[in-house]
């Protein structure tokens, strides 16, 4: 383990401030899940502790854990602080249901509905000029499932261009919809989540096959983005969780 120097954590702190592609993660099991599944590129890792709580062969620098404080992005630090890249994905075709975020703007937002993707067997997620995969509350929000999914980020148009080549059943969620408890589907869908204000744009929503809406009591005009589209992932493949 190497002694960081105060010259180090400068640079450390210059670099946090000015590249926006290095993430900064505190927690001890989001780092030890995004290294086994080498969904990053650590740089280094800092830690006050006398040993890690996970296994790393990297360069490891020991810290005092004000500088861990000033260096992380939460109140309260643990003692563990991994700065690394994101690896890159070469855009695929999904293998599953997908999830499209039509310029999400909320991280808190982005962090769930990539989270219930996960669990819902929605392994492939399309960001289209939506908040960076990057953002600390985005990834904070997903507990970890950001290194888990496949999350590619994508313009409109590259999506666009990407979902006709490769044919892809596409369903919108919105208010003028059809009950989304009476949807029936075979194949694999892209359920299409839109902005928090202006919902889905019509460009990607000329692409959607069918409209859904979850069906509300008089009063309410709509749900939260994470709510929403939640609701629909999850009765999309309910049968999987019930055994039929």
């Amino acid at each position: 383990m190497l002694e960081a120097s105060k010259n180090f954590i400068l640079k450390l702190k210059k670099q946090k401030h000015e590249n926006k592609s290095l993430l900064f993660l505190d927690n001890v099991k989001i780092i030890k899940d995004a290294i086994t599944n080498k969904t990053i590129n650590p740089v280094y890792v800092l830690t006050s502790l006398d040993k890690l709580p996970f296994e790393y062969g990297g360069d490891v620098y020991r810290v005092d854990q004000k500088s861990l404080d000033q260096l992380s992005n939460t109140k309260t630090p643990q003692k563990v602080l991994c700065i690394a890249y994101l690896s890159q994905y070469v855009v695929e075709e999904p293998k599953t249901n997908f999830l499209v975020l039509d310029s999400l703007q909320d991280p808190g937002n982005v962090g769930t509905l990539i989270r219930t993707a996960k669990a819902c067997g929605f392994e492939y997620v399309y960001l289209l000029d939506s908040v960076r995969k990057t953002n600390d509350k985005l990834i904070r929000s997903s507990v970890g499932a950001i290194f888990d999914n496949k999350v590619f980020e994508m313009t409109k148009d590259e999506f666009e261009t990407f979902a006709k080549k490769n044919k892809l059943s596409l369903l919108m969620c919105d208010m003028d919809g059809e009950n989304i408890f009476e949807f029936k589907t075979n194949g694999l869908v892209g359920v299409v989540v839109g902005n928090e204000g202006n919902g889905v744009c019509d460009q990607i929503a000329n692409l959607c096959e069918k409209t859904v809406k979850i069906p509300m009591m008089s009063g309410i005009e709509s749900l939260n983005a994470g709510v929403s589209g939640s609701i629909v992932m999850y009765e999309i493949n309910k049968n999987k969780f019930i055994g039929e």
